[in-house]
């Protein structure tokens, strides 16, 4: 069994954390903190800067996984703490479906548990896990995606090269990430919007500006999907594509292994 990648022989010392730039040990920590800080608002916060949008975006993206209704589907959705994108996955799927989640933070996973409670739903468990170093076997799901996460990877490499070994081969990985809005005009009421509403939207409902502050800035920093789509064939993955949505405020990218 092989689990977690080797280390990297050279690594940057910083990286970045919205504009601003940190130790590269540090980020995640910083990160924690944000998501602790927000958990129990988080889908709430989601709805509200979406206009409900992410509920389109996340039934797509498990409309592209297409989780087996007739066989038995092991998927991991990873940064998926509050359980979100896993009850579609297993609503999706047939009985013989399981999801894991798979977060680093305690606090998100915590709303997650509770709300699988609240649904009966005992086909979905919560794992507290690193993206980076995932405690699971090599192939060993049929499926896996990361819906809002990985661009708060401090390793963004090494979370896509777990996410190659963890899969079977034929298996899909599928990310849902912001992106960039590829509409003349409608790009610059975007920007707008994220920095002059979404801090405020964090600061009322959240009661933390300042975390939301972080993520409209982590959204500026993440690669565009050219980019990004070339970070995940280097982690293996073939047949790479990204689909725009919502004239690409987000994008889907899917690979798969071969």
């Amino acid at each position: 069994m092989n689990i977690g990648p080797p280390a990297p022989d050279t690594e940057p010392a910083t990286t970045h954390f919205g504009f601003g730039e940190v130790p590269l040990s540090e980020k995640q920590a910083r990160v924690d903190e944000v998501f602790h800080s927000v958990a129990s608002r988080y889908d709430v916060m989601n709805d509200l800067m979406s206009a409900g949008l992410h509920r389109l975006w996340k039934r797509t993206l498990v409309a592209m996984l297409r989780p087996s209704r007739t066989r038995p589907f092991r998927h991991l959705d990873v940064a998926g703490g509050t359980g979100d994108v896993a009850f579609r996955v297993a609503e999706a799927g047939g009985p013989g479906t399981r999801v894991t989640v798979a977060d680093i933070n305690a606090g998100m996973l915590a709303v997650g548990r509770e709300r699988a409670a609240k649904r009966d739903e005992d086909r979905v468990a919560f794992v507290e896990a690193n993206a980076e170093e995932l405690p699971f076997e090599d192939r060993a799901y049929d499926g896996y995606t990361i819906a809002f996460g990985i661009r708060n990877v401090p390793r963004i490499e090494r979370a896509l090269a777990e996410a190659h070994r963890v899969l079977r081969p034929g298996s899909r990985f599928l990310c849902l990430e912001f992106s960039r809005v590829d509409v003349p005009g409608l790009d610059r009421l975007y920007e707008a919007y994220s920095f002059g509403v979404i801090p405020r939207l964090g600061e009322w409902v959240a009661k933390d500006r300042d975390s939301y502050q972080y993520l409209v800035e982590s959204i500026r920093r993440f690669p565009p999907p050219g980019a990004f789509s070339g970070m995940i064939e280097q982690a293996g993955f073939r047949h790479v594509t990204h689909r725009p949505l919502s004239a690409g405020i987000v994008a889907i990218h899917s690979g798969w292994k071969v």
